[in-house]
């Protein structure tokens, strides 16, 4: 049975990944990672820095311009517990939602002092309730500085850089030594519109160097805006696909990327996603026709693509939704043979790992 007419189950997305290739330092250099470039059978071992010369003039790529927030904060309910929140998302009038940990949930009214509170320097949230409603799994709170800051001002001062559960720091206090790297490496050179809690990583290996390189090949650029949340780390629990519930987050796409798109399109030229997160917000306009709002789109084999020619993209997590999303993409069997591959000749996967190059498969 062919991959485009097989049904698709959990397990068919799993393989065995030795945890000394889950990457926990950037490299050195950035572009200086590997790059995987499958658009032929069999993929080629490269070095990133190599992709201006496997691009054409006239192609363009599409960055997400996100910039990722210090969305972990530590503090202590006026009862003294201990509390960690995870800013999931930035709302108006100083509002936020966020994830909490504490040995016992506060109720709706509650104060929660962070860093030390108002009275020693630090600030307040007060917990509104649940959302995204009154059973919802995240919590609503309001964020009050001492001298009307907002809550990116207050993140920016107190918080610190989320990163992803298999990167091994000492997040569980807030005292981590390679926090200063991390607050470098982990965040995008382009990096625009604060607020997202995870970066989009397969944009960590573009430098400088390489940007020009790709301008002076007569590659455009564009970008668009997906505020990544801590639900792109959320396992699939179900081995029917159809019954898992994807994460939501926002999107925007500026008009001129959209004008950028039109161009390509009519000098023949090619649309290159750059990251998994382009690819949810360019495909999740071209099937329900918005330029921004929210996107829970679940890409899995089968899902007709209508926007993106070639991607490029990191090493995902076993049973991920982005390893059905790239299956999607580039065909089952070729990426299963590419990760076998990848493992074999030792790439690095995740978040400060490898890369990979694929071609939409017609």
């Amino acid at each position: 049975m062919s991959s485009s007419t097989r049904e698709f189950t959990l397990n068919d997305f799993d393989f065995h990944l030795p945890e000394s290739l889950i990457a926990q330092h950037p490299t050195a250099v950035r572009s200086a990672s590997r790059l995987l470039d499958g658009r032929s059978h069999p993929a080629t071992d490269r070095i990133f820095r190599e992709l201006p010369e496997l691009l054409q003039s006239g192609d363009l790529l599409i960055f997400n311009d996100t910039k990722v927030i210090k969305a972990r904060v530590f503090g202590e309910k006026a009862s003294g517990g201990k509390i960690e929140l995870l800013v999931e998302r930035v709302l108006q009038n100083n509002e936020v939602v966020a994830h909490m940990r504490v040995s016992k949930k506060p109720l709706p009214g509650a104060k929660i002092h962070l860093c030390g509170g108002l009275k020693n320097g630090g600030f307040e949230a007060t917990l509104l309730g649940r959302w995204p409603d009154e059973n919802g799994p995240l919590f609503h709170l309001s964020f009050k500085g001492n001298n009307g800051e907002t809550p990116y001002d207050l993140l920016d001062q107190f918080g610190h850089l989320p990163l992803p559960p298999y990167i091994e720091r000492h997040q569980s206090t807030g005292d981590d030594p390679n926090e200063a790297q991390d607050t470098e490496r982990y965040q995008t050179v382009f990096a625009a519109h604060p607020g997202a809690v995870a970066a989009p990583t397969a944009a960590l290996h573009f430098d400088e160097s390489v940007l020009a390189a790709l301008q002076a090949k007569g590659v455009e650029r564009a970008s668009v805006t997906l505020h990544v949340g801590a639900g792109t780390f959320q396992p699939v629990k179900t081995e029917n696909l159809a019954e898992h519930t994807m994460h939501s987050e926002w999107y925007d796409i500026p008009m001129s990327t959209l004008a950028a798109m039109e161009r390509c399109r009519q000098r023949g030229g090619r649309i290159i996603a750059v990251g998994t997160t382009t690819v949810r917000t360019l495909e999740s306009w071209a099937k329900y026709g918005n330029v921004t709002g929210n996107t829970s789109i679940f890409i899995t084999p089968g899902f007709q693509y209508q926007v993106v020619d070639m991607l490029i993209t990191n090493f995902h997590l076993p049973k991920s939704t982005l390893m059905m999303l790239v299956s999607a993409f580039a065909g089952y069997e070729h990426i299963m043979g590419m990760y076998q591959h990848a493992i074999a000749q030792h790439y690095r996967f995740f978040s400060y790992g490898d890369s990979m190059l694929l071609e939409r498969k017609r």
